[in-house]
C-alpha cells in the first residue's frame, strides 16, 4: 500500500521543486513545444534551424508522410521499447508485460513523429528558448542516441503507429526514469524552469503554460 501512495507522492513533491527557478523565455530565439496526451509527453522541434538539421539524425524525417506532405517539425519521446514498438492502445498492455515494466523496466526507443505545422493548443504548448539553450537542448537529445553504425543510417523501427518511427536508444526506462522524466530533464539540462523529478506527464505540463485561445 505504501509504494501506491508513496510513489505518486513523491512525484508530486519531486516535480513541485523547480529547477532553473529564474528562466524566463526570451523574446526571440527557437520556439519548440511541449506535447502530451495526460500520459505521455513529448519535446516537438523545428526539423531545421541553423543549430540542428534533424534530416542528419533521423533519416525518416527527409520522407514524405503517408499522407504525402513533407514534414515541417518532428515529435520526440523516449520511452519502454515494449510499448512503443508493439502497444498501440492500453487495452492491449498486457498484465505480464505491465508488470515486468513496473519492477524490471525495459530498454528504451526513441520515438519521432512527423508533424506538418503543429498548432498551438493544450496539448501542445510552444515555448521559446535561447539559440543557446536550443543548441543544447540539441545535444541532451543526441545523447540519448547510439552512434549509428559506421557508413550507414540508424535502423528505422517500426512500431504502434505508422506514421511515426523508431529508433533505438541508450538508457533503462524505469518507473522513475520514464519517459516524462526524460523530457523533464532535457528542457531541464537546456536551461528551461522545470519541475526537478518529473515521472508523470502532469509533472512536466504545469510548468509550460497552455497557450490562450486562439494563440497562433
Amino acid at each position: 500500500m505504501l509504494p501506491v501512495v508513496g510513489f505518486p507522492l513523491a512525484a508530486w513533491i519531486g516535480s513541485s521543486i523547480p529547477v532553473n527557478s529564474g528562466w524566463t523565455p526570451p523574446d526571440h530565439g527557437v520556439t519548440i513545444m511541449v506535447e502530451t496526451n495526460g500520459v505521455h509527453t513529448g519535446i516537438v522541434v523545428p526539423i531545421s534551424t541553423p543549430q540542428k538539421d534533424w534530416r542528419e539524425t533521423f533519416p525518416s524525417v527527409a520522407m514524405l508522410r503517408p499522407d504525402g506532405r513533407q514534414p515541417t517539425h518532428l515529435a520526440l519521446g523516449w520511452g519502454e521499447r515494449e510499448i512503443f514498438l508493439n502497444v498501440a492502445t492500453w487495452n492491449e498492455l498486457d498484465a505480464g508485460t505491465a508488470l515486468r515494466i513496473a519492477v524490471l523496466g525495459g530498454d528504451a526507443v526513441m520515438r519521432v513523429g512527423h508533424y506538418v505545422r503543429p498548432a498551438p493548443s493544450e496539448n501542445h504548448r510552444p515555448i521559446t528558448i535561447s539559440q543557446a539553450q536550443y543548441a543544447r537542448l540539441v545535444t541532451l537529445i543526441e545523447d540519448a542516441l547510439p552512434a549509428p553504425a559506421p557508413g550507414g543510417p540508424r535502423e528505422i523501427l517500426r512500431g504502434s503507429y505508422s506514421s511515426d518511427a523508431y529508433y533505438t536508444a541508450l538508457g533503462h526506462y524505469t518507473l522513475a526514469h520514464s519517459c516524462n522524466s526524460w523530457v523533464g530533464e532535457v528542457l531541464a539540462g537546456a536551461g528551461v524552469k522545470m519541475g526537478w523529478w518529473t515521472p508523470f506527464a502532469g509533472g512536466v505540463t504545469k510548468w509550460i503554460e497552455a497557450p490562450e485561445e486562439g494563440q497562433e
